[in-house]
């Protein structure tokens, strides 16, 4: 763990041992790697290269102009990958992380293998209505937390919690007809009481030429933490083994002669 400097400023950086493929973790909106990694890498890293990164004005990891908006979350994740990693990755993304992959096999997809896709909305009306931010609903742990992790100064903690919820009413804005040309097997996750939209999730796996689906049952938006052993069991299975999915009885897919 230590900073690099990538697109001109520091992002707080982890690598993990070099077992196999290069596989980027990418955390959640108002969120940092930790607290996706903590349930990720046991399970991944005697089998994968492991990378992560807190993203600008997330984690340990300074805000920079513009740093919430997801192009330039995308531009910064591209730049992770061709100057830290130096070849194509499989990503695996959760909620603003999975856009944030998405978005980076639209335009690089030279640079991606294969996505996995947790509770990902490609556009902001493939969420329930989100309730209004009230500052109030922040602990004082979650403050005292962000005091001691953060280099931006605490009172930021309400300032970027009210512009991201003001970017998720409009972003992010990926277009079906983009996803559709996303030609990397892509596993699409989500919880079967998600906040992500059901018929969203389906969307998005419809569109994908190779894509996957996996509904777990009994959790939510959360569903990382809720059902860590059947998430990172299935995410395992799909990065190991990225074969065509051969069935019994296709309907969606076409099973070669």
């Amino acid at each position: 763990m230590k900073y690099l400097n990538v697109s001109g400023y520091p992002l707080w950086s982890f690598e993990w041992a070099n077992n196999g493929e290069a596989v980027l973790l990418l955390h959640g909106g108002l969120s940092n790697t930790d607290s996706f990694a903590d349930v990720m890498v046991t399970p991944l890293q005697d089998s994968f290269h492991l990378f992560a990164y807190d993203r600008a004005g997330h984690g340990r990891s300074a805000d920079q102009p513009g740093g919430f908006y997801f192009n330039f979350q995308r531009d910064e994740a591209i730049a992770f990958i061709a100057e830290v990693i130096k070849g194509p990755v499989h990503l695996v993304g959760y909620s603003d992380g999975a856009n944030i992959a998405l978005m980076v096999a639209i335009a690089r997809p030279d640079l991606v293998k294969s996505i996995v896709s947790i509770a990902a909305n490609f556009n902001a009306d493939g969420i329930v209505e989100l309730p209004i931010f009230d500052p109030a609903g922040i602990s004082d742990e979650e403050r005292a937390e962000y005091a001691e992790m953060s280099p931006d100064a605490p009172e930021t903690l309400d300032l970027k919690i009210a512009k991201m919820h003001e970017i998720w009413k409009v972003e992010p804005n990926i277009d079906v007809t983009d996803i559709a040309q996303i030609v990397v097997p892509t596993l699409v996750m989500a919880g079967d009481d998600d906040v992500v939209k059901h018929s969203h999730s389906i969307e998005l796996y419809e569109a994908l030429p190779f894509g996957q689906l996996a509904i777990v049952p009994g959790t939510s938006h959360g569903l990382v933490k809720e059902k860590p052993e059947i998430v990172t069991a299935i995410i395992k299975s799909f990065l190991s083994d990225q074969s065509y999915p051969i069935t019994r009885q296709p309907i969606r897919r076409i099973n070669p002669a």
